[in-house]
């Protein structure tokens, strides 16, 4: 007596299985980009820190912090205008690609700072680049950054 046997899977066991696999993965990246989004904003922040810090040295050489004219650009170049550098080293503060967030936007320098009347204020707008927002798009500036230490 022989028996018939069917070797293999049928259409509709892959079809179920594609299925799960779609729905694992649509789960797996959903969580996986709201975490990103999450780490950019660290990234920023540490960003932020950073071009301070650098901020401070230059004050330190110079006796005062680059103008607004100026601008974050003063890290990198040597200013040729008004206040001149006393002291600038010869490679710069930081490169240009350090004045630029995680979502490649410039970040933004004010002086005199809204938040910080005596030095200035050093912010980014976030994932979307527009002024407030939440989350991801949230500003994220050094009156915030030094606070939360």
């Amino acid at each position: 007596m022989r028996t018939s046997r069917s070797d293999g899977f049928t259409l509709l066991e892959i079809m179920v299985v594609v299925l799960i696999i779609g729905l694992l993965m649509t789960v797996l990246a959903t969580n996986l980009f709201k975490r990103l989004g999450g780490a950019q904003a660290d990234i920023a922040r540490l960003q932020v820190t950073k071009l301070s810090q650098q901020l401070e040295l230059y004050k330190l050489d110079n006796g005062t912090y680059p103008s607004a004219d100026q601008g974050l650009e003063a890290l990198v170049h040597e200013p040729t205008g008004e206040p001149r550098p006393r002291r600038y080293p010869a490679g710069g503060y930081v490169s240009s690609k350090d004045l630029e967030d995680p979502w490649h936007n410039p970040f933004k320098y004010d002086r005199p700072g809204k938040n910080n009347a005596q030095s200035f204020d050093l912010y980014s707008y976030g994932g979307d680049g527009q002024a407030g927002g939440d989350g991801e798009n949230a500003d994220i500036g050094n009156w915030e950054v030094s606070s939360e230490r």
